[in-house]
């Protein structure tokens, strides 16, 4: 688990085809890799690698053909940053909010024009996600926790104070930027809790006014 509060911006060092899937070198720059040990994991652009080497300066971990067709990660290249932060611990303060680092689909930037001393970015969400993004609620961007002031459909409006800037990869986001996206999970678990006995049966997934009557969710 994580709390979407960046600790450093790293750079890919290496990629490398293995066995269909990759194998990702990631220099962490300013992360202090002392605490971490082989198995650990570490949120990259928001999503939760496991830690299989550890060469000093950085980490080596696999990304599965599963995070791969649902994350950024296959864009990467030599050279790109990253946004890290290592998994949270009982003493550590949660800054952000809970992030699970399971990365829910791809978004992408579609403005950004200056807000006084911020920036403000409206990014589009997946239609089938749009449902999770609420005002005021949370959501994590290539592993940073951000709050959404505003919601037109499957678009979303979001802040971003100077030390955000400073301190992760948006500074280089742009129109078209693609970027990895994790709803509030409690919305999630809330949508599958409101399935009632209905989430047992196959085919589950989405809510109707139907299913939510037989549950006794409408009178």
């Amino acid at each position: 688990m994580f709390t979407g509060i960046i600790q450093a911006v790293g750079e890919v060092a290496a990629m490398q085809p293995s066995g269909g899937d990759l194998r990702l070198r990631i220099d962490t720059g300013k992360l202090d890799l002392g605490d971490v040990q082989l198995g650990d994991s570490i949120c990259t652009n928001g999503a939760c690698l496991t830690v299989i080497e550890l060469p000093g300066d950085g980490y080596w971990a696999d990304v599965s053909v599963e995070s791969l067709n649902f994350t950024t990660l296959g864009d990467l290249k030599p050279g790109s940053k990253v946004n890290l932060e290592k998994a949270l611990t009982p003493a550590s303060r949660l800054g952000g909010h809970i992030v699970s680092g399971h990365v829910d689909g791809v978004g992408e930037v579609v403005s950004l024009h200056e807000d006084a001393r911020s920036i403000r970015f409206v990014l589009r969400a997946p239609d089938d996600l749009a449902k999770y993004i609420a005002h005021k609620g949370s959501i994590t961007v290539d592993g940073t926790s951000l709050t959404v002031n505003a919601v037109n459909g499957a678009e979303f409006d979001l802040n971003i104070i100077p030390q955000t800037m400073a301190e992760t990869v948006f500074v280089d986001y742009q129109p078209g930027t693609r970027v990895n996206l994790e709803v509030d999970v409690i919305a999630r678990y809330l949508e599958r809790l409101m399935q009632g006995e209905a989430a047992a049966k196959p085919g589950a997934g989405t809510l109707s006014m139907s299913t939510l009557a037989e549950n006794g969710f409408l009178k």
